[in-house]
């Protein structure tokens, strides 16, 4: 078996017309998996394809080989294979790419290949039965040509020379290195006690009790609370209800007039500082605490500019609004309260203070309305652009109407409460998004800058409502997602099945798939396409691989940065991993700053770090390996082999300019003011000729954009101030916080991207 070659067969000329004697050939084998526009690859799926020994290796799923994504419509697995090969049979598969144990079997018999041509009559398709939608057909294409160990050889030493650095150098370390290996820095492989002893799962340990729970959560759950609704069991079917009742009620509810207090003093020079608070010392009289001696107090009828030195010692200008007293006795400032400033430096306070000297382009509350059919990620949209606006230094919120839904009539709806011609079920769906229109609004009076209202809002009625009471107290602009990929329809509803409470209770699958199907014809057959107002629409963009963005109607800063962020996300599932460099020489000296090398522990993290990588992206051929220029995040990846490296200045440690190289107990001795002013607000506080946290974060901008827009796994080496900037951003935590996330030195954690949100994982390489 296997020697079954025509006479011509045995006679392969090659590519000069010369027959090469005394050297068998090889087959260089080429199997490719195409979709098409009626066949589309789901998101979560990969193809894959198990077969005989010794090319594929095993029949085992578990150990199939994965073809390598080529173009957005084409994958590929090639390998070379004697031209008198054994006969070798073999069948394309689909593999979760979360999910070891699943897979599904392309049908119909096994495909042959004997000396390089496939026997019998397999068809150029492999059809794949899924759980629950019509079955997939995609094109393949199974393809052997000769070739001389000679090109093998050639094409190999060119491959190699292409694999030379590019780009700029910085420290003789280019910005960009195709192979991953520097010729200054040699990588080496793993051994012994640098390399990894147990299998992954070994290392990992439990996530801090404030973050990411490791499970997928139901995204609507982490929207706003209503404010008036409590859960009960025994909520009445609504009733119909008067929609001018309604909107009365939220007019009688909603304070339109704000009252101005000392938060309205706005920062010309920089970021907003913790204002000084008045303590009075006689009748009628106040002190002001913390700022210069030599300033004027001031009197009811003040107003005007002030300089005050503030944290960091730099100067800043604060404007006084004329309305605004100083005298009041409880004038102290509640860090909790909102603040009109966004807590924000760079670019978003520059806007803002424009904004604030020169009146605003646009009004300065945002509403943005999603717009969509149920399944179509308007939550999932919603949640991220909520998370993306407050990290920034935005006051925003998420507001589900779902979830005031379950709260008011409970959970146990079923498809007929959402149908057009149950004027009690549209009643009651519109009384709930009353409720959470006028929770909005109301926090917007308090001072809320952008709030995410986040429901189907599926026809003209329903979003003239919104319009109606949102008249004179926000800007509505209509974000609507529009989505035609059947597979990810079809996922979407797997997960609102899985994860949504609305079938919590039903223990049937196939009657809640059938129930939510029938709850969205109903959706279908009312949905009007939003035409008024300003709109975004988003066409077929979830899964990264095209579609198309439409904007009617958008001006001004803050819009025009939703939009370039909405235009680079995506759903596609990938692991973005975060670690800090190795041990560097100034980490054991305690200095901050710096361009040390790695100490002894340091160098044996970068060794398992490389042995780890290459364990958990062994089926990942298109990550990248990102560090900062610096030289200990560098020599941290340097044995990382096989994956792009990208330098970024962006990821550089935050700066701490003249007190670079110092240890803090330096700094409190020879610089106490600026000791005491960075212990006293971290965030805000900005090392001289250096940055603070928050200008770290307008700097990390375009690094979250980009990391929003990859398709394919990332390792981001880098240090403790930007990775816990960058950890902040996926977490979803407060800018306060930011300073003391902890991010401790030989410890990976794993971010992971997709449809249900953000999900983390910590890894313990070593102490």
């Amino acid at each position: 078996m296997g020697n079954t070659r025509s006479k011509e067969e045995q006679m392969l000329i090659d590519e000069n017309g010369e027959r090469e004697r005394g050297f068998d050939k090889q087959l260089f084998l080429s199997l490719k998996v195409h979709q098409t526009e009626g066949n589309v690859m789901p998101t979560d799926y990969s193809p894959y394809v198990t077969g005989s020994l010794p090319c594929l290796g095993s029949w085992n799923p578990s150990k199939a080989v994965a073809l390598e994504r080529q173009t957005t419509d084409m994958w590929e697995l090639s390998f070379v294979i004697p031209a008198d090969h054994d006969t070798l049979e073999f069948k394309y598969l689909l593999k979760p790419k979360h999910d070891k144990e699943s897979y599904i079997l392309e049908d119909g018999a096994n495909r042959v290949l004997t000396g390089g041509r496939m026997d019998g009559d397999a068809p150029p398709i492999a059809s794949f039965k899924l759980p629950i939608t019509d079955p997939l057909e995609f094109p393949v294409t199974i393809k052997a040509d000769p070739v001389s160990p000679f090109t093998l050889a050639a094409s190999w030493r060119l491959h190699m020379e292409n694999l030379q650095s590019h780009g700029s150098m910085v420290r003789g370390i280019p910005d960009v290195s195709i192979s991953g290996v520097s010729a200054t820095l040699p990588a080496r492989k793993p051994t012994g006690s640098q390399a990894l002893e147990l299998d992954l799962e070994h290392y990992e340990i439990p996530t801090p009790a404030s973050g990411r729970e490791s499970g997928a959560q139901y995204v609507a759950n982490a929207a706003e609370d209503p404010r008036g609704l409590q859960r009960s069991a025994s909520v009445p079917v609504p009733v119909s209800e008067n929609r001018n009742r309604m909107i009365k009620r939220l007019d009688s509810n909603v304070s339109r007039d704000r009252c101005v207090s000392i938060k309205d003093l706005v920062v010309l020079g920089g970021a907003e500082l913790p204002l000084p608070t008045t303590t009075p010392t006689t009748p009628g009289e106040s002190k002001t605490v913390g700022t210069d001696p030599f300033l004027p107090r001031f009197t009811e009828d003040h107003q005007g500019i002030y300089v005050d030195k503030g944290v960091g010692s730099s100067p800043r200008i604060f404007r006084v609004n004329t309305d605004v007293s100083l005298m009041d006795g409880d004038t102290h400032l509640d860090s909790d309260e909102t603040e009109d400033m966004p807590e924000a430096a760079g670019a978003v306070a520059a806007a803002a203070v424009a904004d604030r000297l020169l009146g605003p382009k646009e009004r300065r509350q945002l509403a943005i309305v999603l717009v969509g059919l149920p399944a179509r990620g308007k939550t999932f949209t919603a949640a991220k652009l909520t998370r993306y606006l407050r990290w920034l230094g935005h006051d925003t919120k998420h507001f589900n109407v779902g979830k005031y839904r379950r709260l008011k009539h409970g959970c146990s709806q079923t498809a007929d409460f959402f149908r057009a011609d149950n004027q009690e079920g549209v009643d009651a769906r519109n009384e709930v998004a009353v409720l959470a229109m006028e929770d909005m609004l109301a926090w917007m009076a308090e001072g809320g800058q952008v709030g995410v209202f986040d429901a189907t809002n599926s026809t003209n009625e329903r979003r003239n409502l919104l319009i109606k009471l949102a008249e004179g107290k926000c800007k509505v602009i209509f974000l609507e997602t529009i989505c035609n990929d059947r597979s990810v329809i079809d996922h979407n509803i797997r997960l609102k099945i899985q994860q949504s409470p609305d079938y919590s209770d039903v223990s049937d699958y196939e009657v809640a798939l059938q129930d939510f199907k029938t709850r969205l014809e109903n959706y279908e057959r009312v949905y009007e396409p939003v035409t008024e107002g300003s709109y975004i629409k988003m066409i077929d963009m979830v899964s990264g691989q095209g579609g198309q963005m439409q904007v009617s109607n958008i001006s001004g800063y803050l819009p025009g940065r939703i939009v370039f962020f909405l235009v680079n996300t995506h759903i596609t599932p990938r692991p973005i991993l975060l670690t800090r460099h190795g041990e560097s020489a100034d980490n054991v000296r305690g200095r901050i700053g710096g361009d040390p090398v790695l100490s002894e522990a340091g160098e044996k993290y970068a060794s398992k770090l490389s042995d780890f990588v290459e364990k958990r992206l062994k089926n990942e051929r298109t990550a990248s390996i990102w560090t900062s220029t610096l030289q200990r995040t560098v020599l941290t990846g340097r044995h990382i082999v096989g994956f792009p490296k990208v330098q970024w200045r962006a990821l550089d440690e935050i700066n701490a300019g003249v007190c670079d190289g110092m240890t803090y107990e330096e700094i409190k001795i020879d610089m106490p003011e600026e000791y005491a002013a960075r212990k006293l607000d971290k965030l805000r506080y900005r090392y001289p000729r250096g940055e603070s946290y928050l200008d770290v974060i307008q700097r990390l901008e375009p690094v979250i954009i980009e990391l929003e827009r990859q398709r394919s796994p990332v390792v981001v080496i880098a240090h403790q101030a930007i990775l816990r900037a960058l950890y902040a951003y996926f977490a979803d935590k407060p800018l306060k916080e930011v300073p003391h996330i902890e991010m401790p030195l030989h410890t990976i954690i794993e971010i992971q991207m997709g449809v249900t949100g953000v999900q983390e994982k910590r890894y313990k390489l070593m102490e």
